[in-house]
């Protein structure tokens, strides 16, 4: 069995096939950071038209690259929610005109649930794990227990760890996407000169809040001398903050882990999904926690935990395999919250 996967919920216009042997066959990722870097984040206009514009490409390039033709395929995944709504309506018509045209089954994808089963693709992985998803708009605990099966434990009660970074990146002066910049950045600092808070550290639950560690970054910027950041007070604050996240998110993955333990003890298994699960400090922290506890953590290649076709086409696979395909009035959602995904979510008429 191969799929087609297609992911336009944000500023990547990606595409993939990938087979139920766990093989990625192609996957092709066209990134828009050039045509948002100007604006210091993403512009949903520009961001659709982009998609319009490139989608047929990129998608004829996977098919070319796999050495397969459309009439190969066993069905089209696309993500029909959340996220830009303008691009997910590029991606999900698209898929539903090829599905229509060729007779193959269409599955609308929830892009959390492509985040959520990479590690199914990449590691094998069995029911049930715990998963943190931490990306730029998204930041929770879930125990998942199988494909639509997701029990919210915790999740962020103001900002997202990933637009954390990205405001923070924009402060220190280092530009769009913010993420990456500040891990770069952090290697060469001295992550104890700046005594950031670890908010919510310490108390009972797995919920975590990053805006008055935004706003700790904001100040200690504003307390420095002179106009202008140097690359050394530059580099200091992004190791301080990136610590402070990592901590906090040690913490919060440690109540998290008690939680699901005593709910699923047959886990032991932590998955770290989304765009922030690239970044190494976390990715080492949580680790490290993992090992002092018994349980595995599991973080797919940085290439696949930012947006991308493949996680689409498996979670396609993945559905299609236990018969759970879209009909072609679907209607792409701008919210689709990963823990109410059910069957009567998935129903929903075109408005």
């Amino acid at each position: 069995m191969i799929v087609l996967g297609i992911e336009t919920s944000c500023d990547e216009t990606a595409a993939a096939i990938v087979a139920d042997d766990r093989r990625i066959l192609s996957n092709v990722i066209y990134s828009q950071e050039a045509e948002h870097r100007a604006f210091g984040g993403v512009v949903p206009e520009i961001a659709a038209r982009a998609h319009l514009d490139i989608l047929d490409g990129v998608i004829r390039r996977v098919l070319d690259d796999a050495g397969v033709g459309i009439g190969d395929l066993d069905g089209i995944a696309a993500t029909a929610g959340p996220g830009l709504i303008g691009g997910v309506i590029v991606g999900a018509m698209t898929a539903k005109a090829m599905a229509a045209t060729r007779g193959l089954p269409f599955m609308a994808v929830n892009h959390l649930e492509g985040h959520a089963l990479t590690a199914r693709m990449t590691d094998d992985v069995g029911f049930p794990y715990l998963l943190l998803l931490v990306s730029g708009g998204h930041c929770q605990f879930l125990a998942v227990t199988a494909p639509g099966q997701y029990t919210l434990m915790g999740s962020t009660v103001d900002d997202a760890v990933g637009e954390a970074f990205d405001k923070c990146a924009k402060m220190m002066g280092f530009g769009f996407p913010g993420g990456p910049a500040v891990e770069a950045a952090a290697r060469t600092g001295d992550a104890k000169r700046f005594a950031f808070p670890r908010p919510m550290k310490g108390r009972a639950g797995c919920d975590m809040s990053f805006s008055g560690l935004k706003t700790s970054v904001r100040q200690a910027i504003l307390d420095l001398p002179g106009d202008t950041l140097s690359d050394t007070d530059a580099a200091d604050i992004a190791a301080s903050f990136q610590a402070a996240v990592a901590d906090v998110l040690a913490d919060r993955a440690a109540h998290a882990i008690v939680e699901f333990d005593e709910a699923h003890p047959d886990g032991k298994t932590l998955v770290v999904a989304g765009g922030v699960a690239a970044n190494t400090a976390l990715r080492e922290k949580l680790t490290a926690l993992c090992a002092l506890v018994g349980f595995r953590c599991v973080v797919p290649p940085p290439a696949l935990c930012t947006d991308n076709g493949a996680m689409i086409a498996w979670a396609g696979i993945e559905r299609l395999q236990l018969g759970l395909t879209d009909d072609l009035d679907f209607a792409p959602r701008p919210r689709w919250p990963l823990a109410e995904l059910s069957g009567a979510e998935r129903s929903l008429p075109v408005a």
